[in-house]
């Protein structure tokens, strides 16, 4: 409990700082940029979007069961040998 009052103390913290930094400085100073995402990129992380990070993801999760699958075909036993 107090974990979280300390990580929550401290994200504000690292929040409200350039809050801080921004009052402190001279009124009339320049206006603040905005960075800009690439224009190919889906969103300002970049990375690709939703529905590809899906597509990703199934593909992952069928590259899995076809390699498990294999793997309990390998691990089965021969069948023993006839008795004579």
């Amino acid at each position: 409990m107090v974990n979280t009052f300390v990580a929550v103390g401290l994200g504000a913290l690292v929040a409200l700082s350039p809050l801080a930094a921004i009052a402190q400085t001279d009124g009339a100073a320049q206006p603040m940029q905005v960075a800009q995402a690439a224009p190919n990129s889906a969103h300002a992380g970049g990375g690709g979007s939703h529905g590809r990070h899906l597509r990703h993801r199934g593909n992952t999760h069928k590259e899995q069961a076809r390699a498990g699958a294999e793997h309990m075909r390998q691990m089965r036993m021969a069948p023993a040998a006839p008795k004579s």
